[in-house]
């Protein structure tokens, strides 16, 4: 068959090995490294030499490789592990420890991430020993973690990284004290306040590793907190060294940190410091260190790529004329992050409500002044546009024509006229309460994008803005009050607050504008109350063909899933679709929704998230059985725990053996052992899809490779 194939292809005047080495290359390029040594390179004469080529080579990129294992890494280790300069096994949480041994025959590694990766003091001081080249490292500090335990040899080389990425597990400073060096550091603290004893933890560092961080040469300093007292407490010590001597170079200085963060001494003395010796090109501080301060007046900056004042009270005014140089040229700003900033948009905030209309010159000056925007965050607050004819907030923001990625509450999005001339429907009168049902008149939707188009939906703002911005890959609509059911390091939310009036004049109609973006990868909606048929969704499904990640929350009324039939029409047509996350009460996951969902051939993560949700057993095992490429199944449901524990069982005994990444989490809702479950769920999964949150400026761009 393969050489009656050949004979046509050589007919017909085709054949691939008739290409120049170069484009061979440029084609081989999109063929993940693993495949290429160990499968493509035996075909033939040509593509051995090609498969082994520098270019091909010289990065190795395993971070989602889910099918990768212990044996694979020896055998490619073993084959080019001296061609490789740039290895990212970041994530494999599946792979054993000794894994990481055959990365000792990577003798010219310059480039290395182990984030997710078990990894011991021993073992890595035994691998960093022979990495003599080693300018980038990434890797986990987990409790039991020993500094004491590293050798000279893996000193020396951590004296000469300058690049390191270290999350932490447990109170520690890690390899931070060897690393001489460092012009880079990213900290990611993930420490629980409570063990697994119950016992509380302490901040303070273990008894040896007092030794004073080395940060003279620093230049990007990021830290990123998980909720808890102890991550805070951690922290300030490794702040501590920067408040005694900020270093010149220094020019990002990034702290995300949620709740509240409070300001001392030494955090003062190190941001008068800053003031006085540094210019920024990237900024983010907790809120409590901004508000009510004069610090931002203070700070200079040279040529700013990012900004961050997520949840911060300043006013729009204040902002545009201390950050954005009075509205003057701010085209190096690339990434901008002002969610929960609810008077970002206002002149002043004293006498400010919320839900006041936003001033449309403030944001005006935004658009023109930071005309490269890239990234743009005005989530989780109501930005309400006045009835001035030019000046709603989906006009200005059409302007933006280099947005990749934006997020925007529901409400901002309103056709003010249209949200004026029609009153609430019947439907966003009802009490959204889980009790007795009260049946209303529903308006019906066309299915179809023509049929929309005849009811002129076309002149909404928010359709001529998804016309405009036709290179977005990422979009965030999320009502204002909308929190999800499954938070950090909490029970489960049982009520929520009501949504934004004016986000109930947004429907079906206006998520149908969104399929205008034919480039769309990440797609997020929440809160949208007045989603009656989701026939919308259908559309998305049909244009957008490059939709990988989708997460839909709490659309319609609460009491019932009135989009099921259309998000079963979309899944038919979302063949590239890797991520699903659904949080919607009382979502029934049957076999007409598995079967559904099965037409996503490439789909690897599932999350549901559901009140009172059930789920149907036998379509679960049916839908593993045949989307072969799924390697995540977390479900928090209101079934019971027998019956949760039996499912999670099931599948992992069938599937597991060929899915050596499955990780497999089916768990009641509200059980109150939920947020010990959760602490074992991989970070990646869990900061990825688990949790809801919005993605977008989260953190600067290209900020680790």
């Amino acid at each position: 068959e393969i050489l009656s194939r050949e004979s046509e292809e050589e007919s017909n005047g085709v054949n691939l090995m008739e290409f120049s080495d170069e484009i061979l290359l440029h084609i081989l390029s999109y063929v993940p490294c693993m495949d290429l040594v160990l499968n493509v390179r035996k075909t033939c004469r040509k593509l051995a030499t090609l498969c082994l080529d520098k270019s091909l080579t010289h990065t190795v990129l395993l971070q989602k490789d889910y099918k990768v294992n212990k044996d694979k890494v020896k055998q490619l280790m073993r084959d080019i592990g001296k061609e490789i300069y740039q290895l990212n096994m970041a994530g494999c949480y599946w792979l054993p420890s000794s894994t990481i041994d055959h990365i000792t025959r990577c003798k010219n590694l310059v480039k290395l991430n182990l984030s997710g990766c078990h990894i011991t003091s021993l073992r890595l001081s035994k691998m960093l020993s022979t990495l003599q080249h080693l300018r980038s490292l990434a890797i986990d500090v987990n409790p039991g973690f020993d500094a004491s335990q590293l050798s000279s040899e893996c000193k020396a080389t951590l004296s000469r990284v300058s690049e390191l990425k270290q999350t932490l597990y447990t109170p520690s400073y890690g390899v931070v004290p060897c690393c001489t060096s460092l012009e880079k550091l990213l900290l990611y603290f993930e420490i629980l306040d409570l063990s697994r004893e119950g016992y509380m933890l302490s901040g303070q560092l273990m008894v040896g590793e007092s030794n004073v961080p080395h940060y003279q040469n620093l230049r990007v300093f990021y830290a990123r907190l998980a909720p808890g007292y102890v991550n805070q407490e951690v922290v300030r010590l490794y702040l501590a060294v920067l408040s005694d001597r900020t270093p010149e170079n220094l020019h990002a200085f990034l702290i995300s940190a949620p709740g509240s963060f409070a300001e001392t001494g030494a955090t003062k003395n190190l941001l008068d410091s800053m003031a006085r010796n540094v210019r920024l090109d990237a900024l983010e501080l907790p809120k409590a260190w901004i508000n009510g301060s004069g610090l931002l007046q203070h700070l200079k900056f040279n040529n700013p790529f990012y900004f961050s004042f997520s949840r911060c009270t300043l006013s729009g005014g204040y902002l545009i004329q201390r950050v954005i140089n009075g509205g003057k040229d701010l085209k190096s700003l690339t990434s901008l992050n002002l969610s929960g900033c609810i008077h970002c948009l206002a002149p002043e905030s004293l006498f400010r409500r919320a839900e006041d209309d936003i001033d449309s010159s403030i944001l005006e000056s935004l658009v023109v002044s930071c005309c490269n925007l890239r990234h743009l965050n005005l989530s989780a607050a109501h930005h309400h546009s006045s009835e001035s004819i030019g000046n709603h907030l989906c006009q200005l923001l059409s302007r933006l024509k280099h947005l990749l990625s934006l997020a925007l509450p529901v409400c901002s999005i309103t056709d003010v006229a249209a949200s004026v001339e029609k009153p609430p429907m019947a439907s966003s009168l009802v009490p959204q309460s889980l009790g007795r049902k009260v049946r209303i008149g529903i308006q019906t939707y066309p299915r179809n994008l023509s049929d929309q188009a005849n009811q002129k939906i076309e002149s909404s703002v928010f359709w001529v803005m998804m016309g405009s911005l036709r290179f977005l890959e990422t979009l965030e609509v999320i009502g204002s009050s909308f929190s999800s059911a499954m938070p950090r390091n909490e029970p489960a939310i049982r009520n929520s607050l009501p949504p934004c009036i004016r986000a109930q004049s947004v429907g079906d109609a206006d998520v149908a504008a969104i399929s205008q973006l034919t480039y769309l990868q990440s797609l997020t909606l929440a809160q949208m109350p007045n989603i009656l048929t989701g026939s919308g969704l259908i559309n998305i499904g049909l244009q957008c063909q490059h939709l990988r990640t989708l997460s839909l929350a709490n659309l319609g009324m609460i009491g019932s899933v009135v989009y099921m039939s259309a998000l079963m029409d979309m899944l038919k047509h979302c063949k590239c679709l890797r991520d699903l996350r659904l949080e919607q009460p009382y979502f029934r996951a049957g076999a007409q929704f598995f079967q559904a969902l099965s037409h996503c051939s490439s789909l690897q993560r599932l999350c549901i998230v559901s009140r009172s949700g059930t789920l149907q057993s036998d379509a679960v095992m049916s839908f593993m059985a045949n989307c072969l490429e799924v390697i995540m199944c977390h479900m928090f449901v209101g079934e019971s725990l027998t019956f949760c524990k039996n499912l999670q069982q099931s599948i992992l005994r069938s599937f597991q053996p060929d899915r050596p990444a499955l990780n497999v989490v089916i768990f009641p809702l509200l059980h109150e052992d939920l947020t010990e479950v959760i602490r074992d769920v991989p970070i990646r999964h869990l900061d990825e899809i688990t949790l809801f949150k919005s993605r977008v400026a989260e953190e600067p761009p290209n900020l680790w490779w």
